[in-house]
């Protein structure tokens, strides 16, 4: 089968930055489902780890990067449940596994779900990775409650993936007051298409958050600079409030100055439950199901505002260079059917 890979971290201009890899069929662990995939989404993670994994030294093997798809079932392992060949399912992946950059994957059935009845694979291929980290972030991490309608959810970087569907599911599951950072007009624009009840620039983000008549966000969750807005998301956070980022940083911050307050720093990855395999992987697995509904009834809107076609180095590297450049708004999806 064809598949996208590289070897070393170079920049994406490079000509082995990524490069087409003939690769055997997927084997199948127990657990396993084969799924011939349509289309994939690309994370800023695939940037990531394409520059950062390599730096030192090259992979032994081609690294196969990918972590959203939607496809159809091939075959099945002699463990799976709930599904059956023929079944179009969604999910994000496993970063110790092979990825999504190619015609066929492997993936544990715990963690997929069937993808949403009606809406084109393009469309749900930009919305597995980005809702499980939403959803883990407001209901593992920092426990948000449904019912309360007198306390503020604060969303540093609300126009991208992540932040659009910590936005809507919000909405549509909590009483919070939704409060989303941009900086640009149809930054902004978006935010508030996707349910944000203020939108409000990062730049002075303190100021420019008190505008909004509230003095602290018993809830701030951070998808841009973890460095950049530690000392704003100190001073505005609530006392005994809650911070959820899942941006890591090599910069030295002040975490004693939450002590006052007795406010939490909670970090999510997405892919901890499979990195680490975990009692409870397969909620990942219930939460894809939950949203796929949420996404069918029309509760909450796929997030793809951008479709490139072909699985190709060529295409591949184009979505990284759009990627990188760090102004997408919503989600960059690639249609693997055309």
């Amino acid at each position: 089968m064809k598949t996208i890979g590289f070897i070393k971290s170079l920049k994406i201009e490079e000509a082995d930055s990524l490069f087409e890899v003939d690769q055997p069929m997927p084997e199948l662990k127990q657990q396993d489902v084969l799924v011939r995939i349509e289309a994939i989404s690309i994370n800023p993670a695939d940037a990531k780890i394409r520059i950062r994994s390599a730096a030192e030294q090259p992979h032994d093997e081609p690294k196969i990067l990918g972590y959203d798809a939607v496809g159809v079932i091939e075959k099945l392992g002699p463990d799976v449940a709930g599904f059956k060949e023929g079944d179009r399912v969604w999910y994000a992946g496993d970063v110790n596994r092979p990825g999504s950059y190619a015609e066929y994957q492997a993936v544990d059935h715990r963690i997929i779900a069937k993808a949403p009845v009606g809406v084109a694979p393009t469309s749900s291929a930009s919305m597995p990775l980005v809702s499980l980290t939403a959803w883990e972030i407001l209901f593992d991490r920092l426990q948000v409650p449904l019912d309360d309608s007198s306390s503020s959810l604060l969303i540093i970087g609300g126009a991208g993936g992540v932040g659009s569907v910590t936005t809507q599911l919000a909405r549509a599951l909590t009483q919070l007051q939704v409060v989303a950072t941009a900086s640009r007009p149809e930054s902004s624009d978006w935010c508030r298409k996707m349910g944000a009840h203020e939108v409000v620039d990062h730049r002075d983000l303190v100021q420019n958050f008190r505008a909004t008549d509230r003095e602290f966000a018993e809830f701030i969750v951070q998808y841009a600079d973890l460095a950049q807005h530690w000392d704003a998301m100190c001073e505005l956070v609530a006392p005994q409030g809650r911070i959820g980022t899942i941006v890591e940083t090599s910069e030295k911050i002040d975490i004693s100055a939450l002590q006052g307050k007795s406010a939490a720093l909670m970090w999510e990855l997405m892919f901890t439950r499979t990195l680490f395999g975990t009692a409870d992987i397969a909620n990942q697995g219930h939460i894809l199901d939950r949203v796929a509904r949420l996404v069918e009834d029309g509760t909450i809107q796929t997030t793809q505002t951008r479709v490139l076609t072909g699985l190709s180095a060529e295409t591949l590297k184009t979505a990284h260079e759009i990627i990188e450049s760090g102004t997408m708004i919503g989600k960059l999806v690639v249609d693997f059917t055309k």
